[in-house]
């Protein structure tokens, strides 16, 4: 009888479970939004460290060729791939061989970028500068790295190393679910659906990485905002949409 009694008040009680059921939940929902900020920090380090590496590439690139990537050529020209993307991959990063959707695999992946799927399957996670300041892109008068095309032509002209005023000043490769960046946030962005709440990384010609504000890189019109688009360092206000 008496080690009966002993283990009965050596279990829970109902009401005592209960509280600490409570309390644990308590403690969770103190804890998620901490756990949760921290896995968002993490994936925007992981996202800017994918760039600086494709960032190590285009300066390789550039030494290689005098010349940055061109937005497109023809397969028997004399870069090292179609697109840009297969230039940097080819030219910059030195895979010979790449494997299929390499563009949405391993640094070119954002953490916090949307699964390929539906309209944007074929699409990369980092769009390059191909038209500077220009909202809607202009494949024979643009500010970007696209490359120059001449009227009735099918072949862009690189944009020689020269050209870049300001390389420390200039995107090259920003987030996006476009294979061109745009100072466009909802071209750049599918269904507006954002990675790093009100930032985006982006990467500069000299290859540094910069995580500005969404504002600062899609609403500003100061000159600092807008040089950072043209290959001229000029902000070319003229061209803003009205």
């Amino acid at each position: 009888m008496l080690q009966k009694n002993a283990r009965a008040s050596l279990a829970f009680s109902l009401v005592e479970l209960l509280m600490v059921i409570a309390i644990i939940g308590i403690l969770a929902a103190l804890l998620l939004p901490s756990l949760t900020e921290s896995k968002r920090k993490a994936q925007q380090i992981a996202c800017a460290s994918n760039l600086r590496q494709l960032g190590v590439g285009l300066r390789v690139f550039v030494e290689n060729y005098k010349f940055y990537p061109t937005i497109s050529a023809p397969t028997n020209n004399h870069l090292p791939g179609g697109t840009w993307l297969a230039q940097l991959e080819r030219g910059g990063l030195e895979v010979a061989n790449p494997v299929p959707y390499y563009y949405q695999q391993g640094i070119w992946r954002c953490p916090s970028g949307q699964l390929r799927e539906g309209p944007i399957k074929m699409q990369p996670y980092y769009g390059y500068n191909g038209y500077g300041i220009l909202p809607i892109g202009n494949h024979y008068t643009n500010f970007g790295l696209a490359g120059h095309l001449e009227a009735e032509s099918t072949l862009f002209t690189p944009i020689l190393e020269s050209e870049v005023a300001s390389p420390a000043e200039m995107i090259a490769l920003g987030e996006s679910d476009e294979p061109i960046y745009m100072r466009n946030q909802t071209h750049d962005f599918d269904h507006s659906i954002l990675r790093h709440q009100d930032r985006a990384n982006v990467l500069f010609c000299d290859g540094h990485v910069e995580s500005p504000t969404l504002k600062f890189l899609f609403a500003d019109t100061s000159d600092a905002a807008l040089v950072r688009w043209n290959r001229d360092h000029l902000p070319h206000r003229e061209k803003l949409l009205p």
